[in-house]
């Protein structure tokens, strides 16, 4: 009776080398009809269907060049499937070049962004331009000049609560430890 052979791997199959199994590879060949590359781009065959084509990479932009991804609905689901996926798209349209995060260098927080918006400044303003755009809404909006006007009144607080918040930033930047 001769005895098996002992396995180095101790049981544990992951410490087996690489390719050490002897079985076939499967691969998938294109579904374009005479092609015999592997097919490894899923495609689906109709607008909402599960079903899918499988084509070489070549095939598969061929195949996406003449997709109309709104075929068969109407002209109003094909109208609400489009602002469904912009409405899920807006993240990443607003993150292009970095114009979420201000100058791009992550300096400014998100109060900070919405203060400078609010006094129509660019991300990259000074402080000596924030008090300038301040001193010019606070002119047209004071109270003082426009007695009665609700809506001056709303700009001029709006004002006041984002030049704080840039004051406050600014004092932040410029504080030193003793």
């Amino acid at each position: 009776m001769s005895r098996a052979k002992r396995s180095d791997d101790w049981g544990f199959p992951r410490w087996r080398p690489y390719g050490s199994n002897n079985e076939a590879q499967k691969v998938r060949l294109c579904d374009r009809h005479g092609c015999s590359d592997p097919g490894n781009c899923p495609a689906p065959k109709s607008p909402n269907s599960p079903e899918r084509w499988y084509f070489c990479e070549t095939h598969a932009a061929e195949y996406n060049r003449g997709w109309d991804y709104f075929e068969g609905l109407s002209a109003e689901d094909a109208a609400a499937r489009a602002a469904e996926e912009a409405q899920g798209a807006r993240s990443y349209a607003r993150a292009q070049h970095y114009a979420w995060g201000g100058p791009g260098d992550g300096t400014r927080s998100s109060d900070e962004m919405r203060a400078l918006d609010v006094l129509d400044l660019e991300p990259d303003a000074d402080f000596e331009a924030v008090k300038k755009a301040w001193r010019a809404l606070a002119k047209e909006t004071h109270p003082d000049v426009k007695p009665g006007d609700a809506d001056a009144a709303k700009r001029f607080a709006a004002g006041q609560a984002a030049f704080e918040v840039l004051k406050q930033a600014e004092d932040r930047k410029s504080w030193k430890p003793a």
